[in-house]
């Protein structure tokens, strides 16, 4: 497995249900209530127990390289939470930096959330370019993901109750990313170009040493699905 910028190479892995795994990630911070109502389904009690806790929703943030499987787990976590939400730093950072979004996610989406609000923010980006939409997070949402290389840094960790570090091979990474953007020869460059931004930036902030939870983006895994 190919790991540049000093990140370990974790394990032995084990096979854990998303159910445990936000057992273990919300106990801590909200006290041992939230593991015990937390049975094999997660229901609408969780919902329930951590707006009653906070006013706000939990958040976690799901950090790891390009093409590593990050937005599948924050997918997979998200739909065992009803009336959870996803947010994609992509779309926080479109057309505006490729790490220096920082300020922008603060102040749009991370410390309203942190005050129990709703959230409808529309990067400045997308208003110059005619971006439809927002991102959105509905007031009374449990949980909050935030998904993107680089929510692990050091500056947004008083925001978030838990991080996750999904590990990748480079080469496995790779070769996903292209696939899933096309595989043109116009991808394969901007990929480099992304990669001489993201690897200098991960290896000064090493998200990995922070994380909570380390996750196998491995394509496959054997395991029992049920």
């Amino acid at each position: 497995m190919h790991l540049p910028d000093g990140e370990p190479r974790f394990g032995p892995w084990l096979v854990r249900r998303i159910d445990d795994i936000l057992r273990g990630l919300l106990r801590d911070v909200g006290g041992d209530v939230i593991g015990d109502v937390l049975g094999d389904v997660v229901g609408d009690v969780l919902g329930d127990v951590l707006d009653a806790a906070t006013g706000g929703p939990r958040t976690l943030a799901v950090d790891g390289r390009s093409g590593s499987g990050k937005t599948t787990v924050a997918e997979k976590i998200v739909a065992r939470v009803p009336d959870a939400a996803v947010v994609h730093t992509d779309d926080i950072a479109w057309y505006h930096a490729m790490f220096d979004w920082s300020s922008l996610i603060t102040e749009g989406v991370l410390a309203p959330l942190r005050r129990g609000a709703g959230i409808a923010f529309r990067p400045p980006e997308w208003d110059e370019r005619g971006r439809p939409g927002a991102v959105t997070v509905p007031a009374g949402c449990p949980l909050a993901v935030v998904e993107g290389v680089g929510i692990g840094r050091r500056d947004l960790a008083a925001f978030f109750d838990a991080l996750v570090w999904v590990q990748a091979d480079r080469a496995v990474a790779w070769a996903r990313g292209l696939t899933r953007d096309g595989g043109s020869a116009e991808q394969a460059a901007f990929w480099h170009e992304w990669e001489a931004e993201e690897r200098p930036f991960l290896a000064v902030e090493r998200p990995w040493e922070r994380a909570d939870l380390v996750v196998d983006g491995a394509p496959e895994l054997p395991h029992d699905p049920a």
